[in-house]
């Protein structure tokens, strides 16, 4: 009991180590990536604030639940220096800005003053609550079922957004290599969010191994076929609003596409790296004398069952996000010709299909690393590798 109590202690000791690491390098992270920001619009005057729709002074519905033109309502304003005071605003119904404002409605809306006199338009439906609302549920359903281990996930999550929003635009912002700045992301989100799920372990250990070269493998793989298809970074929807944010901050737009399928490719591949590794571990531990070869043919059983699954999972996201494109050509009738020829359409294939393929080269990967060392940890009688009551273990 005294030896149970001491290994829980030791392996809290550990991730409140690698919490502590986490935060240093956030704040690390952090400082080195400040940059100064100046707006490419000019928004002099120009400001967003949370309104309530006080009444709505001319509607447009028209018959038949039609609506044409703008309504005119009546807003109080709640927030930002205008707080308290009621202005008259246009609100249109179009799909993508505006609302149909009710009275009682909560909306952002867009304030322009010149020379004292304000013109107010509602910018569209206040989502901020209801966002929020859907973020604290999603982790506190996490803390609920996953218990202490979800709420290490929730950590390792935090850290990733903090690399991301923190680090890796900063960086790209100032110039930085977007490769290099997402394989830097990549390497400390996977460190971080590893050791804080299983703690400084031997399995937690090869799932970092196996990550970070999946992973790589994937980007590879897209600047390989990337060339061989004449695709690159310059062929995306967004390369005119790209190209005058190069011209005015100097970002290597060339780079983004593939930093992004580092990026894309990591929850997946940290999927698969984590399951095969920690069921090695499990199996070495119900039966330690097994060898590294076996243990390597176990991983790459599990992990050709997780193949079909993950690649499906990464092509149908990918699929997903082109619906609303996908749907377009089918209802205009391009030829195949055509269709397979589109960049977009190249992007999204070469975007899957790495992605896909780092998954499935992770199994090995994965399954080689695990396997030689639970089965060399196994050697060493006061290191064996092997997991605590608490599932942690001492690489």
């Amino acid at each position: 009991m005294g030896r149970k109590k001491y290994n829980i202690q030791k392996g809290l000791w550990k991730r409140l180590a690698v919490v502590a690491a986490a935060i240093l390098t956030a704040v690390c992270f952090y400082t080195i990536s400040q940059v100064e920001r100046h707006p490419l619009m000019a928004n002099e005057g120009r400001s967003f604030v949370k309104a309530e729709v006080v009444s709505v002074l001319e509607d447009n519905e028209q018959l038949e639940g039609v609506y044409v033109g703008d309504q005119l309502v009546q807003l109080r304003i709640l927030s930002g220096a205008h707080k308290g005071e009621t202005v008259e605003a246009t609100s249109s119904s179009a799909y993508l800005y505006g609302a149909h404002c009710t009275e009682g409605m909560k909306v952002v809306a867009i304030l322009s003053e010149s020379q004292g006199e304000i013109v107010a338009s509602v910018y569209g439906y206040n989502r901020e609550p209801m966002l929020y609302l859907m973020i604290g549920l999603f982790l506190m359903i996490i803390w609920l079922i996953g218990g202490r281990q979800g709420l290490y996930s929730i950590l390792g999550l935090a850290f990733t957004f903090i690399c991301i929003f923190s680090f890796f635009l900063p960086m790209v912002y100032r110039g930085f290599s977007p490769v290099a700045a997402a394989v830097i992301v990549v390497i400390a989100s996977t460190l971080v969010t590893m050791y804080l799920v299983a703690g400084i372990s031997v399995k937690a250990t090869a799932a970092v191994i196996g990550t970070v070269m999946g992973v790589l493998v994937a980007g590879i793989i897209a600047l390989v076929f990337g060339r061989l298809c004449h695709v690159t970074g310059y062929n995306v929807s967004d390369i005119e609003n790209l190209i005058y944010v190069q011209e005015q901050v100097g970002i290597q737009v060339g780079e983004l596409l593939f930093a992004g399928i580092l990026i894309a490719a990591l929850g997946a591949v940290m999927d698969v790296s984590m399951s095969i590794s920690s069921t090695l571990q499990e199996i070495h531990d119900k039966n330690p004398g097994l060898t590294g070869r076996q243990l390597f043919y176990s991983g790459m059983t599990v992990g050709r069952d997780m193949m079909g699954t993950m690649s499906n999972t990464l092509i149908l996201a990918f699929a997903g996000g082109s619906i609303n494109t996908l749907v377009l050509f089918y209802a205009y009738a391009y030829s195949y010709t055509q269709i397979i020829n589109m960049y977009d359409i190249a992007i999204e294939i070469m975007q899957g299909v790495s992605a896909s393929l780092g998954v499935v080269l992770t199994v090995p990967f994965v399954s080689a690393v695990a396997a030689w060392m639970l089965s060399h940890a196994a050697d060493r009688p006061c290191r064996n590798g092997r997991e605590t009551p608490d599932g942690t273990g001492d690489v």
